[in-house]
């Protein structure tokens, strides 16, 4: 029986051995196979790193022409930073195109010549990114690496701080990354723990977070010419317009003289005032005196206040001031705009009259007393606020004066994780360095806020999506329960070794104004 068994089976089609054939390269298909939900997961991690690109790129353009602007009203003291600027501004753009036509070559292997790279059609191919990155042929990823040592070299030069370079060090590290806590195969290279057998989406998706990290160096460092321009001027970090008239008195028939000058101070440091050979009682250079009588007085006196490198500059000054019938002043208290779907506080003052004898209105909204100031709240962005004062004097109402503001709409807010510091005291996370695991999991979700000491205002996250890379380099994206971590987040970040890194992206978030806004995703570094 067992020769006529082996018989048959010599005996077998040319047909049947091609079934057989087919049967085993289709079992090996499917063991290689990549699950689509991986792949939608890095589809979209790529999308979002994507846009996150646009925008950083486009920042990193408004710093760049900060620079170009001063260049051209003070070259003397512009042009040596411009000129460095530009040659980091030129060695980003090489290697993000570089990086870019990678991409470009993994995709076309992929895909063909008439290839997409922001649509991929054979998404879980496994031999692209290998071919063109490690092969004999190709062998572009050694040449990647070269690459990015040579430019963490040169941007981290010109960081003064030590935790912003070590922080680009790290992004643009090239040392084999760690799997599950332990260090990979020493004698795997970087490039072959991040093309060898992998996807060409995942492969892709690393080179365009690649991108980001480049274009994040860029901004750390062109941050770094901006302050550096005025690293021997004093520092500021409020400025306002205002006008000094010679005199707020002007008879009938004669000029008005106003000077009209900016007004910089250094909030967290202010400067020390003499007035007539006294120092001033407090420290926000607020001169009091009482007027008992109308008429013109006279005062004299100086500041001090102390520069970046520690020497102490003095500025005299002279003015007089003229005791009058009252005016009305009106200004924001919060900024010099108002904004709307939000309360802007407004100070409305008639010196010599009571706030209880004052009115005001506005057009373009509703303004209501609160306290010893006034609340506006504008009602359509783009067109203007007028806010008219009238007074009570002498029994009667009279219009004191009026001031025109322009609406806004509010500025996005940025995510961030809420958490207690070592002291106990309130502090958010926003991503880009180490954070806590401990920290991590005691959170309960995602927060969002603008706070950018002009305003202080509180979103609500509506939904936000997290994304994991597993060992394999899969992303995993799990989405939240409203502004909490889901149970599936949750069990996923426990997971998570030190050092590892995620994104939290996706992340919606509704402001006081009723709008709700995609706002930029979190790079999270677990320690």
């Amino acid at each position: 029986m067992a020769t006529s068994k082996n018989k048959s089976v010599n005996r077998m089609s040319p047909r049947e051995k091609m079934i057989n054939l087919m049967y085993i390269v289709l079992t090996a298909m499917l063991a290689l196979n990549v699950s689509s939900d991986v792949l939608n997961g890095f589809s979209q991690v790529q999308d979002g790193l994507t846009r996150s690109n646009r925008t950083i790129t486009a920042r990193n353009q408004a710093l760049y022409a900060q620079l170009q602007a001063f260049n051209e009203k003070n070259p003397e003291k512009g042009k040596v930073w411009l000129d460095k600027a530009t040659q980091v501004v030129g060695e980003t753009d090489k290697l993000y195109d570089y990086i870019d036509s990678l991409k470009l070559q993994i995709v076309r292997f992929a895909d063909g010549e008439e290839a997409d790279v922001n649509n991929i059609v054979n998404r879980d191919n496994l031999d692209a990114a290998s071919v063109i990155m490690l092969s004999a042929q190709g062998g572009k990823g050694k040449a990647l690496r070269t690459r990015i040592d040579r430019y963490r070299q040169f941007v981290t030069s010109f960081l003064e701080d030590p935790e912003k370079r070590k922080n680009l060090e790290t992004a643009l590290s090239t040392t084999p990354p760690k799997s599950a806590g332990v260090q990979m195969d020493q004698k795997k290279t970087w490039e072959e723990t991040m093309f060898d057998n992998m996807p060409t989406i995942a492969a892709v998706t690393l080179l365009t977070k690649l991108q980001n990290d480049i274009r994040y160096a860029e901004g750390e460092v062109l941050n770094q010419m901006i302050t550096n321009v005025d690293l021997g001027d004093l520092r500021v970090n409020l400025v306002n317009a205002f006008v000094v008239p010679d005199s707020r008195i002007v008879m009938r028939g004669t000029k008005y003289s106003a000077q009209i000058v900016l007004a910089a101070i250094d909030t967290t440091q202010r400067p020390v005032v003499y007035i007539n050979g006294s120092r001033l009682g407090n420290n926000n250079g607020l001169y009091e005196v009482g007027t008992s009588k109308a008429g013109t007085y006279d005062y004299s006196g100086w500041i001090e206040v102390l520069g970046r490198d520690g020497s102490v500059t003095r500025r005299d000054f002279k003015s007089s001031y003229t005791v009058i019938d009252p005016l009305a002043t009106i200004s924001a208290t919060m900024m010099n705009v108002l904004y709307a779907g939000i309360n802007n506080p407004i100070s409305i003052a008639v010196p010599g009259v009571p706030q209880g004898s004052i009115s005001a209105s506005m057009t373009n909204g509703t303004l209501t007393k609160s306290g010893e100031g006034w609340i506006a709240h504008p009602s359509k962005v783009g067109a203007e606020c007028v806010i008219s004062v009238t007074a009570e004097m002498d029994g009667q109402r009279t219009n004191v004066g009026s001031t025109t503001f322009r609406v806004r709409k509010l500025p996005d807010p940025l995510p961030f994780i809420s958490y207690k510091d070592a002291n106990g005291q309130p502090a958010r996370y926003k991503g880009g360095k180490p954070f806590s695991k401990a920290l991590l999991l005691a959170a309960p979700g995602l927060d969002a806020a603008i706070d950018d000491d002009i305003l202080n205002i509180d979103y609500k996250v509506v939904s936000f999506e997290t994304v994991i890379f597993d060992s394999m380099g899969n992303a995993i994206p799990e989405l939240s329960n409203g502004s909490q971590f889901s149970e599936r987040q949750k069990a996923a970040l426990r997971r998570l070794q030190h050092g590892k890194r995620f994104i939290i992206t996706r992340v919606k978030a509704t402001g006081p104004d009723g709008i709700t806004r995609d706002i930029p995703a979190i790079d999270v570094i677990v320690n």
